[in-house]
């Protein structure tokens, strides 16, 4: 793996540079932990299971040559057989400042070559807002 180059003060939830400088990565690993228990939390109904199995069966058959569009519908289904809610976390204050500190560095560095550089957005703090 190479040297990261935003290293996170919570790596599971975070925000870096690709390293080739191109892109930026978003990690939520709590949304994958939640997915998989998701999944299996309809295992031990057997009907659940079947129709479970029969969705990824699917979507596995569908993986070697997917035709526009098929691949979505399929991931669709598979998370409607096995009930999975919406894929989105919480996340309170201190970690939205850090996201946000981590998002602000990606994007000076992605936004380093453009001729049009991106202007950073000043959001007025709520003390600012509040005299206005």
């Amino acid at each position: 793996m190479p040297a990261d180059l935003n290293p996170s003060a919570k790596p599971p939830l975070s925000v870096r540079l690709r390293s080739d400088w191109l892109r930026g990565i978003l990690r939520a690993d709590l949304i994958r932990h939640d997915t998989l228990l998701g999944l299996v939390a309809h295992w031990s109904d057997d009907d659940a299971k079947h129709d479970v199995l029969l969705q990824l069966d699917a979507l596995a058959d569908a993986m070697s040559g997917p035709r526009e569009g098929e691949l979505d519908a399929l991931v669709e289904r598979v998370e409607d057989a096995a009930a999975l809610d919406t894929a989105e976390i919480e996340i309170g204050l201190s970690d939205a400042l850090r996201l946000r500190d981590e998002l602000d560095a990606v994007i000076a560095s992605l936004s380093r070559f453009n001729p049009q550089r991106v202007r950073p957005v000043v959001v007025p703090s709520q003390r600012e807002r509040r005299t206005a």
